[in-house]
């Protein structure tokens, strides 16, 4: 007969605060919410700049993806909910406290905004289209009208939005590993380089690429500047966040995240538009790709990671 010494009742199953409720759609919702939020930041930034016709592709094509992601990455959080049937409530209150009810308001504006900014330039793929409608040939001219307006307001929304999708991880204070204000502008920037990816690779004017290729070189030495700060804050920070870090610093997660994030991710494509700025060509599919997918990798890395740390009592 074996016996057992209990002194304490976390021997019992799921007692110990470890979290594995978050699967893939949580980091799909994420990466496409970032690179909406990148698409739509660039195309009205140039619109409110006044540099609408000279960087077409930023402004009036790329945009186009921004409601399919959106949409797509709303239907991965729909499924990824227990009670589907009551996602409405979210919208029967404000809670200025909770990201979430920031993250649901938010995207309640940009979504239908997004749609808006499309239907703008719908002409510019059929030029013959005819809304048909006179109410909505009227809708289109006052929002053609105040089309500076427009862009100041989806402005600002995509910048909340790509920050609130390292927001809502950083809100789980039980997570040692999301518990750092940094992850918010980490995954802006992360958001706004795979947006300005998408645009480099759809364009076909080659001052554009070189000039989102420049922006986009910028934002992958900003995103690699508050990766060393995020692990450097956690080795100088309290035992669990150390610990954190370790899964990184020869833990579970060290070879996927420096090898498929930092360097696949940032570093190869870095270099790959350096070449190509000196004046080499590089097919540009190859840096927009190895960014885009980077992106996603470093999204399911950071949810499935920020799973595992925890604090032990």
């Amino acid at each position: 007969m074996k016996e057992e010494l209990f002194i304490s009742g976390r021997a019992n199953l799921n007692i110990d605060p470890v979290l594995h409720i978050w699967h893939w759609q949580i980091p799909v919702y994420l990466f496409l919410g970032g690179l909406a939020a990148g698409l739509l930041f660039f195309a009205s930034l140039y619109t409110v700049l006044g540099k609408e016709d000279k960087y077409k592709t930023a402004v009036r094509i790329a945009p186009v993806i921004a409601p399919f992601a959106l949409v797509l990455g709303l239907f991965a959080l729909f499924l990824d909910l227990k009670h589907k049937l009551f996602f409405w409530q979210l919208y029967t209150t404000i809670r200025f406290d909770s990201p979430m009810s920031w993250g649901a308001w938010t995207l309640m504006v940009v979504t239908p905004l997004s749609f808006v900014w499309v239907a703008l330039h719908i002409k510019d793929f059929f030029p013959n289209w005819d809304w048909k409608f006179k109410l909505v040939i009227q809708l289109e001219a006052w929002l053609q009208k105040n089309k500076q307006g427009l862009a100041w307001i989806i402005l600002i929304f995509s910048i909340i939005l790509g920050v609130y999708t390292g927001i809502l991880l950083s809100a789980f204070n039980a997570r040692p590993l999301w518990n750092t204000s940094i992850l918010g502008p980490l995954f802006l920037v992360s958001g706004l380089s795979t947006g300005a990816a998408s645009i480099m690779w759809l364009s076909k004017d080659a001052k554009e690429r070189k000039l989102f290729s420049q922006i986009d070189l910028m934002l992958i030495a900003i995103e690699l500047f508050f990766i060393i700060h995020l692990f450097m804050g956690f080795l100088a920070s309290t035992e669990v966040q150390i610990e954190a870090a370790k899964y990184f610093l020869g833990g579970q997660f060290t070879f996927s995240f420096w090898v498929f994030v930092v360097g696949i991710g940032l570093i190869v494509p870095a270099s790959l538009e350096i070449i190509e700025l000196s004046g080499r060509h590089i097919p540009v599919a190859i840096p927009a790709a190895l960014i885009l997918l980077g992106g996603i990798i470093f999204r399911f890395i950071m949810v499935e990671a920020g799973q595992v740390t925890r604090y032990l009592y």
